[in-house]
């Protein structure tokens, strides 16, 4: 097989996977998944020669839709503060759509995420490095002044976490809005710089009266 039809073959046994993993509501194996196609477990071990290399095609098949929105974001021409608005909203977007389609699907790919954390981080990385990008271009405009991009990186990946996390967009439900992420891009564009506001210069608490 060439390169290509390898790639196309892992990419079909890896939805026929997750196909099969929906129905059960559970991680499959490669042996369940060469019966569920009728076909013989070396076949599917050639392509897999380890689940590990089952759970990678998984994840990535899982995040695929993802990339693809950050990858139009990163191409877009928007000014940095929408820019980095789509960039979080996008994707909030559609996981949460995902969630409200199938609760119980949504949650067992947020379980295997965290069951199998080191799959799915060249993915977080690769965000990160697009975050980066658009931080250095807010920069270039004068936001975040005073701080180094790593610490940008940090302080508004906190400020979004909920938008971002499965768990946390499967736990808080219609609680998270666009309108409420906007809001918080909005005020990290209007404020967020390393400069000390006065809420780190107390050295203890002092009751009011005192």
């Amino acid at each position: 097989m060439s390169e290509d039809e390898i790639t196309e073959e892992r990419q079909r046994l890896a939805r026929t996977a997750m196909d099969l993993m929906e129905r059960r509501g559970e991680e499959i194996s490669r042996a369940q998944l060469a019966t569920e196609l009728g076909i013989a477990r070396t076949r599917v071990e050639q392509i897999f020669p380890d689940m590990d290399d089952l759970r990678d095609a998984v994840t990535a098949e899982w995040f695929a839709p993802k990339l693809i929105l950050m990858d139009e974001v990163m191409a877009s021409d928007l000014p940095p503060r929408r820019k980095m608005y789509e960039f979080f909203a996008r994707r909030f977007v559609l996981m949460q759509d995902e969630f409200r389609a199938d609760p119980a699907t949504f949650r067992l790919y947020v379980e295997m995420g965290e069951d199998y954390l080191e799959h799915s981080q060249s993915y977080v990385d690769l965000a990160d490095h697009y975050l980066c990008e658009l931080i250095a271009e807010a920069q270039a405009d004068g936001y975040f002044p005073d701080l180094e991009i790593n610490d940008a990186l940090s302080l508004i990946n906190q400020a979004v976490a909920c938008y971002l996390i499965p768990y946390l967009i499967a736990t808080l439900g219609d609680r998270l809005t666009e309108d409420k992420l906007g809001s918080i891009v909005d005020t990290l564009f209007a404020g967020l710089s390393g400069k000390d506001g006065g809420a780190r210069g107390i050295d203890r608490l002092k009751l009011a009266g005192n």
